[in-house]
């Protein structure tokens, strides 16, 4: 079992989970090893960024994106979950600080629900007139 620590985002999305999850989580990151890290496929992935190699790990509905520190460890600096908007923005490199407040914020949940009605209402009318 590897030594795992977390960041405070990590942490604080860590400890949100009902203490079963915690559990499945962190024994589920522990189980990462070495060879999962040297030829990443399947549930993982790596990428650069800051200077850092993270790497990706889907376990269930979360998302840890974490390093291999020197000594072995792993630091998770994300756990978010999966198909979330940030997810979504820390795998193409868009700027995290900005895509965890645009998630936060409501009026973006009613812009994006406002598209999906408007995508909705316009295809409607296409799908009756296949129906004819």
């Amino acid at each position: 079992m590897r030594q795992v620590n977390f960041s405070e985002q990590s942490l604080h999305e860590f400890q949100k989970l009902a203490m079963e999850e915690q559990l499945r989580l962190m024994e589920s990151i522990g189980r990462i090893s070495e060879e999962d890290l040297q030829d990443p496929s399947g549930d993982f992935s790596c990428f650069r960024r800051d200077g850092y190699l993270l790497y990706r790990y889907r376990s269930e509905r979360w998302r840890v994106y974490f390093e291999r520190r020197e000594d072995g460890s792993l630091f998770c600096h994300y756990v978010l979950p999966e198909h979330s908007l940030s997810d979504f923005i820390l795998r193409f490199k868009l700027p995290v600080s900005e895509a965890m407040m645009l998630e936060q914020h409501s009026s973006f949940w009613k812009y994006w629900d406002s598209l999906r009605k408007e995508k909705n209402t316009e295809e409607a009318p296409e799908e009756e007139k296949e129906e004819n």
